[in-house]
């Protein structure tokens, strides 16, 4: 068996294949099948270092209603921003990770508490281990928002980031490719299609697959690129939303920034201009942070008494009346009767509905239950 420094010779080598060969639709298929074997040495080389890994691992638990990510370049200011939106020196503690720290704190926005983690700069070089970078990445990888933030002054970091975040498994304001793969134990892959495929053929597919499987069906009901199909093979991607922090906008021109905004969104990010120091446009990046997590709030109402509109319950759009029962009390599902609402979800003033009904933001819930 092929030991750690064989296995990423062995990538490097493709890697350099890769970039010596003349990309063109002759040669995508040999491409794909190249990349699709990086994949898995790499894969194979991640688990053995996490294996052999005698360090001291870095893990904060996660508290709140969701937690986010704040990564940036090292002395960004992020510390500085962590402190303007807990409000709260005294809820922050420090966990060691041996010369780096990852601060805590709470942010109370709309009746949610988001946990936000100030997380040791990250450097070029991360994904591969410098610095300990895998460590950081592992925390990242748990996170349920990423924020990142950048510097007005220095707009190419934003690139720099997100790539270590993409190398190491992260997959940003993405959803997983809707692939369906039933491995067997005979009959060859088979592969199927829904939609018209312009940038796979049967045979790419094929090839991509044996390298992780020798028989099976795969279907595939969108139009994805190679990439992405060995993504679904892979099975170790995280899909995580992400948004953009500028900071510092004050400190540079409002064509610059403008400039610098309309790159970035350009590629599809989200993007909030802000000063951690005085705490411009601070609100802006609070709902922007409420609105990423796709939270919705929803008012219980006991039965016979008047709404908690004070403290409402936090949950995710899409959430059911069960979603609602589950996180009040585990019993509550097992000794539900029905449920009535009143708000945006509502057919009419007060709806009489069950465990799959969908909530929407605001809504009043009650949750009427069997009585032991």
């Amino acid at each position: 068996m092929a030991d750690t420094s064989s296995l990423e010779q062995q990538i490097k080598d493709i890697e350099d294949e890769i970039f010596n060969t003349q990309k063109n639709k002759a040669t995508e298929h040999h491409i794909g099948k190249l990349k699709a074997k990086i994949a898995r040495l790499k894969l194979d080389v991640e688990k053995r270092s996490s294996q052999g890994s005698k360090g001291k691992g870095f893990s904060v638990k996660k508290q709140g209603d969701a937690t986010v990510g704040l990564v940036g370049f090292p002395s960004i200011g992020k510390s500085t921003l962590l402190t303007s939106l807990t409000n709260a020196k005294s809820e922050i503690a420090a966990y060691e990770f041996t010369t780096l720290d990852t601060i805590p704190g709470m942010m109370k926005y709309k009746g949610a508490n988001i946990q936000i983690l100030d997380l040791p700069g990250l450097i070029l070089g991360a994904a591969g281990g410098k610095g300990r970078g895998r460590e950081v990445l592992s925390v990242v990888r748990n996170v349920d928002l990423v924020l990142f933030m950048v510097d007005a002054q220095h707009d190419h970091h934003l690139k720099d980031m997100a790539d270590e975040l993409q190398k190491s498994g992260l997959r940003l304001n993405q959803r997983p490719p809707d692939v369906v793969v039933k491995k067997g134990v005979q009959g060859g892959i088979q592969v199927t299609s829904t939609v018209n495929l312009t940038n796979l053929d049967e045979d790419i597919v094929k090839s991509i697959a044996g390298e992780y499987m020798h028989n099976g069906l795969i279907t595939i009901r969108e139009n994805i690129t190679i990439d992405q199909l060995i993504d679904v093979f892979v099975e170790n991607r995280v899909y995580v939303p992400a948004l953009v922090i500028i900071n510092k906008a004050d400190l540079v021109s409002k064509s610059k920034l403008k400039k610098q905004m309309d790159s970035i969104k350009r590629f599809g990010w989200k993007v909030v201009p802000i000063s951690a120091k005085t705490g411009k446009n601070l609100d802006s990046l609070r709902e922007e942070i409420f609105s990423a997590l796709q939270f919705i709030r929803i008012y219980m109402k006991p039965v016979g008494e008047p709404a908690d509109l004070d403290e409402p319950l936090i949950l995710k759009d899409g959430d059911t009346v069960e979603t609602a029962a589950r996180k009040i009390h585990r019993d509550f599902k097992r000794q539900f009767r029905y449920a009535t609402v009143s708000g945006p979800s509502a057919k009419h003033e007060v709806q009489k509905v069950g465990l799959d009904h969908r909530l929407k933001d605001q809504d009043i819930l009650t949750l009427v239950v069997w009585k032991e």
